[in-house]
């Protein structure tokens, strides 16, 4: 475990850890619950698919902006801006209604290009032969959040025996209570970046303006593809696996609505698997794996099998068994591509310019969530098994780039 001990010398890089962490517990905890906002109406999946997409979407025009804005004011102020935005977010889901719901999840994805800041952050502060391995705990860690989210509304709700009609304002004060630690832990953090030249008025408008505009987004990242070729063939990769990976926000629709029938206990229990073993062995691979081998040949090989694990969650029935299985090898393929290619576009990537590349990454990332989630959204009307078909063909779609990118 050297690299453990290693981790938690570097505090700074503990802290935007437990930052992360709580972030992701936050919105994993809510997951299970989602589906209570939508009872009693029409389609209950489609609603849950808008939320999902105004969520996602919304970062196509916060994400490259708060990367601009990291790079001009250093990175703490967009942490201590986003964790304050998702309180307030979480704050929104007292009233259990769909109203209530479709404005938390608009609210929480204008802040939540934070990632593109949390990104940056991690590298501003990794020497490079660390880097595959600190973003490859990051996905670590939002693995384990996504067990520990689930995981506490279980076994809240189970511990306390609350019942049915009250589950769902429960779980929202324990995400609001927890999102309130992570102000604070923000606003503890140490500044990362070496340089804040801040950002001028014009810049700052051309920044608002160009982030509304996705083909605006797409002639910055050709501008900056010029500058490190080979970007733009990883942005596009990226994109295709944020298609694949529209599934984990589909699974609690499919799991809820579909044959399996799992109530919000079952749901907490399989995302407690699911992030459990995605943990233990994203581990194992990033500290031990991720910089003694070829990476693009790995991701064609973990993307190429993934297909058929993604296009067998659709045959699952009403096996929980099958689930399961189809889970655990999940774990070992598609779960690892993230990290893979986040570490080859973090290394063509500069001190100067590092927020604003993962800025535009994430806005062109919320772009095809929120597409992923209109095309998953139309195929559930038609049957709750059609997405996982989708799912696999856009991941085979990230093996057949990776093949032909020679970057």
């Amino acid at each position: 475990m050297p690299y453990l001990v290693a981790m938690f010398k570097d505090r700074q890089l503990l802290h935007i850890y437990a930052i992360i962490f709580i972030d992701v517990v936050v919105g994993s905890a809510i997951g299970p619950i989602l589906p209570e906002f939508v009872k009693g109406h029409s389609y209950p999946q489609l609603w849950l698919a808008l939320g999902t997409g105004l969520f996602l979407g919304v970062q196509l025009f916060s994400a490259p902006l708060l990367g601009k804005l990291s790079d001009g004011y250093g990175r703490r102020p967009i942490f201590i801006i986003s964790a304050i935005g998702t309180f307030i977010a979480d704050c929104m889901l007292l009233p259990v209604r769909l109203g209530a719901q479709l404005a938390n999840r608009f609210s929480d994805g204008l802040t939540n290009g934070m990632y593109a800041t949390v990104r940056s952050a991690i590298t501003d502060i990794s020497p490079k032969d660390e880097l595959f391995k600190n973003l490859g705990i990051e996905g670590a860690i939002i693995s384990l959040g996504f067990v520990i989210g689930p995981a506490v509304s279980g076994l809240l709700l189970t511990t306390f025996d609350v019942a049915e009609g009250n589950q769902a304002r429960v779980v929202v004060w324990l995400a609001i209570s927890l999102s309130a630690l992570n102000v604070g832990l923000s606003f503890l953090l140490r500044e990362t970046s070496k340089t804040q030249p801040g950002v001028s008025r014009e810049v700052l408008k051309k920044e608002v303006v160009g982030a509304l505009n996705a083909t605006t987004i797409w002639h910055r990242l050709l501008q900056k593809d010029q500058q490190a070729p080979g970007l733009k063939q990883l942005v596009l990769m990226q994109l295709a696996l944020t298609l694949s990976t529209g599934y984990y926000f589909y699974f609690v629709t499919f799991a809820s609505f579909g044959t399996l029938q799992m109530d919000a206990k079952a749901i907490s229990y399989f995302f407690m698997y699911f992030g459990a073993l995605s943990v233990g062995i994203s581990y194992v691979f990033y500290t031990y794996l991720a910089d003694r081998i070829d990476q693009r040949r790995a991701i064609i090989w973990l993307a190429g099998l993934s297909v058929p694990v993604l296009a067998g969650y659709g045959f699952v029935g009403t096996s929980r068994v099958a689930l399961y299985a189809l889970v655990t090898v999940d774990c070992l393929t598609i779960s690892l591509i993230q990290g893979l290619i986040e570490g080859l576009m973090a290394q063509k990537t500069t001190d100067a310019d590092r927020g604003e590349v993962f800025g535009l990454n994430q806005a062109l990332q919320g772009l095809a969530s929120f597409g992923t989630t209109i095309v998953f959204g139309g195929l559930s009307l038609l049957d709750l098994r059609l997405p996982f078909g989708w799912f696999a063909l856009c991941v085979g779609l990230v093996a057949v780039m990776a093949g032909r990118n020679k970057g």
